[in-house]
């Protein structure tokens, strides 16, 4: 695999290929962030960004992990103090999750977005932005909430961190097109460069393979869950036997296989007794969806396999947990 492939892999969007490209020609000491609010315990859609991130670090890049508290209390997630000690927590999961220390920085918003200069400038982009632009940027990320005046700042900033941090990068989930597509718009125009931008998916609902995962609705896993909520969670999910043939539904299992096991593992093993065949073994996602779908691989068989590597992705971060609470 070149650079550029490691790169754009498991991405729904690379923008604009030819800016990533050229990137990839001289990745080494290349900078890039993924920003989060600090919600306290690791779930598969973070897990998900983390994976590019571990992919971009092999690729020679360092990584930038904003952990957006001013943003989390913007966004009405507590007090200060609060949103900083689960910011922490989120910070050892991270590297207990996989993310190289030596070449991750950990930033806290606030070390540097309470500033003048970054004040001024973040009043530059008010001065810039439409109000119907900055609240089409936020709509994903808000949902139903009633906006208030803090939902219409909180995308200009987010395209002003990717300044402040100094980055050639930006990585965010498909929910982030809108807040990165206004950064490239507006950094521009206060004098600042565009950057590129990789876009990872979001998974299906895991009960039902519609819409979207989602930790505040709907079951997700995360780093809290025990082998047996893993267990539990997988072989309740949605996963038929063929694929649907309106192309209406995601089949969960395999997006999960897809994006999170197969980039983190060199080989999948599906363990099933003699009798229904012997074990199977797999070196990409391409041949364990082929077989699924074809009826060689049983949901079931599938989901058992899939369980037991969540299960392993997931360890070290519910024993960092474990310690952090006792």
């Amino acid at each position: 695999m070149d650079t550029y492939e490691l790169i754009a892999r498991n991405t729904d969007e690379v923008v604009t290929d030819e800016e990533v490209r050229e990137l990839a020609e001289a990745p080494e000491g290349k900078r890039v962030y993924v920003g989060y609010e600090p919600s306290g315990v690791l779930h598969i859609g973070h897990m998900l960004t983390a994976n590019k991130l571990i992919d971009l670090q092999e690729a020679g890049m360092e990584v930038v992990v904003l952990l957006a508290d001013v943003h989390a209390y913007l966004n009405g997630k507590g007090s200060f103090e609060e949103i900083e000690e689960t910011a922490e927590k989120m910070r050892q999961q991270f590297l207990a999750y996989g993310l190289d220390a030596e070449r991750t920085e950990f930033v806290y918003g606030s070390e540097y977005q309470l500033d003048e200069e970054y004040a001024l400038d973040l009043h530059k982009l008010e001065l810039d932005t439409t109000l119907n632009r900055a609240q089409r940027a936020m709509a994903e990320i808000q949902g139903d909430e009633t906006a208030k005046v803090s939902h219409v700042v909180y995308p200009l900033m987010q395209a002003l961190d990717i300044e402040y941090l100094d980055l050639d990068l930006a990585v965010g989930g498909l929910d982030q097109r809108k807040v990165h597509m206004l950064m490239r718009e507006e950094l521009p125009e206060i004098g600042y460069d565009a950057r590129p931008c990789l876009h990872t998916p979001i998974l299906a609902d895991l009960g039902t393979g519609e819409g979207k995962m989602s930790s505040s609705s709907g079951v997700t896993i995360s780093m809290e869950d025990s082998p047996e909520d893993i267990a539990e969670k997988v072989n309740s999910a949605f996963c038929p036997p063929t694929r649907d043939p309106e192309g209406d539904l995601e089949n969960p299992v395999l997006e999960i296989f897809r994006y999170h096991v197969f980039p983190r593992f060199e080989t999948v093993v599906v363990e099933r007794p003699d009798e229904y065949g012997g074990d199977l073994e797999y070196d990409d996602y391409e041949s364990l969806a082929a077989d699924l779908e074809g009826g060689e691989l049983h949901p079931a068989d599938a989901k058992g396999a899939l369980a037991e590597y969540l299960n392993e992705l997931v360890a070290p971060g519910r024993e960092k947990l474990r310690e952090l609470e006792e």
